[in-house]
């Protein structure tokens, strides 16, 4: 399940890990403004994947036959034939042409025959409906998809029974995506990315892909290089709706030596599986439910794992990052030693350049309120690129805006307005509603100690 992340600090987030569920998800509308207009992304620049065909293999048996919860699944479920998609309910503006990108990738990318249609026959509805609607069907949800429905209406009955039991389908015919017709563009798309991927291919999500919007850690928000090879490769000629796994895993060398044949000159990381207690330990701590004190212990249980375990890659990182995270309430010197820990970590596995641009974002806060513009606008710099290159508007206008408080403590007044302004059209993206943009404008610059620290 995919549920709403709390917002903590300076980049809002759509979505965070929470129980184990069975019903794969995702966790303000805008109106006429009068801010610079809304920015979207152009062309696509995904990553190529770079990784040894042992360990895709692996991941992708990992993906295929496992949900969220830890159930194993026993049949190999897709699509047979072409796909057609249409959308239904109250749709805001912005996503048809998000839909449109997403359609055209999924074809030239993953090479699956996916195109939108307005019939009811359509394999997948996507339906847009209030926040509330779908809260009241999943409490902490923000968006999920569920099979052999066309309605969210029809979900509270069908919820329990066989009709939408994941592990009893084989043959993919008939799915609903749920999405919030008044949430940020970027809220939408998001959910729109990973629920249409899930609808489409893996129902699991692993902690240990650095670079795949298939893991809880909500870093990646858009479709990855990676995530477009998995799909490819779910649907590959060689594989079939309700094969078993050992029927998938006799064909995957061949499969991958075709799709991605510079890994297999690649040698696997070996990257060991992640304890289901480590994963509960981070649901607790940055999922909905917990106080604040529960919160810590969580965080601090997750990072003790992960140094019982030996790990040194992004799964090390990520428990620094939510420590410091829980920390800067608490005692802003130990939340910094954790952000740069989390750094220090991300900065040894390959991939993670967003997972780094989010800390920067947290330590270039730490050095605007602490009066080091050069350093704040340092750390900004070497990441917008990033943000950009992944289309995470959200963060790109954070980090905009972060570089702009910089530039006023430094005295380049002028080169500081037009930086805000530029960011103003991301945020609108990012955060949605006018209110909500202007409520980062003052956040970020309460840190400035020129202008009075919240």
């Amino acid at each position: 399940m995919r549920l709403v992340l709390l917002p903590v600090c300076l980049v809002l987030g759509a979505c965070m890990p929470g129980g184990p569920s069975e019903t794969a998800t995702r966790a303000a509308q805008y109106t006429e403004s009068a801010l610079p207009p809304m920015k979207t992304f152009s062309a696509p620049r995904p990553t190529p994947p770079v990784q040894s065909n042992a360990d895709v293999a692996r991941d992708f048996l990992d993906l295929a036959f496992m949900l969220e919860s830890g159930r194993r699944l026993p049949y190999f479920s897709r699509f047979e034939g072409p796909i057609s998609v249409r959308v239904t309910g109250s749709p805001p503006a912005h996503l048809g042409l998000d839909l449109n990108r997403l359609l055209a990738r999924l074809r030239n990318e993953a090479g699956i025959d996916i195109r939108q249609t307005t019939g009811a026959e359509a394999n997948i509805t996507i339906q847009a409906v209030p926040r509330a609607d779908i809260r009241r069907n999943l409490p902490q949800a923000a968006c999920f998809v569920v099979p052999n429905i066309t309605r969210l209406s029809e979900y509270r009955k069908a919820r329990r029974s066989t009709r939408t039991d994941w592990g009893r389908l084989r043959l993919r015919e008939k799915l609903a995506i749920f999405l919030p017709s008044d949430a940020s563009p970027q809220e939408v798309r998001d959910c729109l990315h990973e629920e249409l991927a899930q609808a489409l291919g893996p129902l699991n999500d692993l902690y240990r892909l650095p670079d795949s919007v298939f893991n809880d850690d909500n870093v990646h928000t858009v479709l990855t290089g990676y995530d477009m090879m998995i799909l490819r490769i779910y649907y590959a000629p060689e594989l079939r709706a309700g094969m078993s796994r050992n029927e998938v895993a006799e064909r995957l060398p061949a499969i991958l030596a075709r799709i991605n044949p510079a890994g297999q000159n690649i040698s696997p990381r070996h990257a060991g599986s992640t304890p289901r207690a480590w994963v509960l330990a981070i649901q607790t701590a940055l999922g909905p439910g917990a106080g604040p004190v529960e919160r810590r212990r969580a965080a601090a249980e997750a990072l003790d794992i992960a140094r019982t375990m030996g790990w040194a890659d992004h799964r090390m990182a990520f428990s620094h990052y939510a420590m410091g995270r829980l920390s800067q309430r608490v005692n802003d010197g130990v939340a910094q030693e954790h952000f740069l820990a989390a750094d220090h970590y991300y900065a040894l596995v390959p991939r993670t350049g967003l997972h780094r641009a989010y800390v920067a974002s947290q330590l270039a806060a730490y050095a605007l309120a602490q009066g080091r513009g050069q350093d704040a606008l340092t750390l900004v710099t070497g990441h917008l690129n990033t943000a950009a290159q992944h289309e995470n508007a959200a963060l790109l206008a954070t980090l905009l805006m972060l570089r702009a408080e910089a530039l006023d403590l430094l005295g380049r007044s002028a080169e500081a307005s037009r930086v805000r302004v530029d960011s103003l059209g991301w945020a609108r993206y990012g955060f949605g509603a006018d209110w909500a943009v202007r409520a980062k404008l003052r956040e970020v610059a309460a840190l400035n100690p020129g202008k009075g620290r919240s």
